[in-house]
């Protein structure tokens, strides 16, 4: 499977009457606390290829198993086709891939023209965020306006900014 997916659980048996299809899960960590059997489609490889898994009934057993009967795999005979298989989630997409919280932000170097600080802490306000940033003599604080930040480089956590004249003047 592509990066599209995460792997969520893995068919273990087949559980039930003979004839239900039915299969038991071993779940992971990774299947979303908010996963709802009834919307979310769960996905299977079959010959390389995402193929959509929908639950007809799905049961929680414990934190860690569930038994399932998925649409479409309604026979002992479908249903062992899964036995073994890895199933899968498909990942939202992000709509911003460019997002990011700025309390991610504490914590990081800061570049002001001469000047070199760290950002020691985010006060959020609908008004008027704030960061909180100490250039070596105490915080200072600078609002968190996208337009002073020129760039962000998460891997190495320094940020570089261009403030209007005269913002840090005392």
């Amino acid at each position: 499977m592509d990066n599209r997916f995460t792997a969520v659980a893995r068919v273990g048996r087949l559980f039930g009457d003979i004839c239900s299809g039915g299969v038991s899960l071993s779940l992971y960590t990774t299947l979303p606390e908010d996963f709802d059997p009834e919307q979310d489609a769960l996905f299977v490889e079959i010959d390389s290829l995402p193929v959509p898994l929908y639950c007809e009934e799905f049961e929680r057993r414990g934190v860690s198993g569930a038994n399932v009967r998925f649409a479409d795999f309604d026979t002992q005979r479908r249903a062992e086709e899964l036995v073994g298989k890895e199933l899968y989630m498909e990942l939202a997409e992000d709509e911003d891939d460019d997002e990011f919280y700025m309390e991610d932000l504490i914590g990081f170097s800061v570049e002001v023209g001469k000047l070199r600080g760290e950002v020691t802490d985010f006060y959020d306000s609908e008004m008027n965020p704030l960061l909180g940033i100490d250039f070596g003599d105490g915080e200072r604080l600078i609002p968190a306006a996208e337009e002073f930040i020129v760039r962000i480089d998460f891997e190495r956590k320094k940020m570089k900014m261009i403030l209007p004249e005269g913002l840090l003047e005392i």
